[in-house]
């Protein structure tokens, strides 16, 4: 799993272009198709992925809502979705799946909600979309957040939706 992330993490910072780094060229806006993956996506979706990959390694707790005692799955998006942009989300994943947009998987963006059947009822498991097919989630008991391909059988089988929180993404 850690080569996952070392994978994901190498990744992204060459396709993101140095996050965190600015200069007054970098306020002068590029052409779309000369922006870096990161660019074109808003600075709420920058920080809501930063969130929530500084909690990788956080273990899994059923109803945990801090990082300290542990995490599940919407305790999880909750808290990161508050501490990087304040947002407040309801408690659980069937709740959060009615809120925002409906986004078809095909125009899935960095900081998406996505949704899973992973207790033979709709809604019930819910992560955070990074891009390239993978996604952020407090998986299980004996877990710790982490990353996943969204393309593997077990998640494609299980996949119910995708919810569109933040504003302009």
């Amino acid at each position: 799993m850690h080569k996952v992330l070392v994978s994901f993490l190498l990744a992204s910072s060459l396709l993101f272009g140095g996050v965190g780094a600015s200069s007054a060229a970098d306020s002068i806006r590029k052409p779309e198709e000369q922006q870096s993956f990161f660019e074109r996506y808003t600075n709420a979706a920058q920080d809501v992925i930063l969130q929530g990959l500084k909690l990788v390694g956080v273990r899994y707790r059923l109803g945990g809502n801090d990082e300290s005692s542990g995490l599940d799955c919407s305790g999880f998006v909750r808290l990161v979705f508050k501490d990087s942009i304040g947002a407040s989300l309801p408690r659980t994943a069937r709740e959060m799946s009615e809120v925002g947009q409906q986004v078809d998987a095909s125009q899935l963006k960095p900081g998406d909600l996505v949704f899973f059947n992973t207790m033979r009822r709709t809604f019930s498991h819910v992560g955070i979309y990074l891009g390239d097919n993978h996604f952020l989630h407090a998986p299980r008991t004996g877990a710790e957040v982490r990353v996943e391909n969204m393309e593997s059988s077990y998640w494609m089988a299980r996949y119910n939706g995708a919810r569109r929180i933040l504003e302009g993404n």
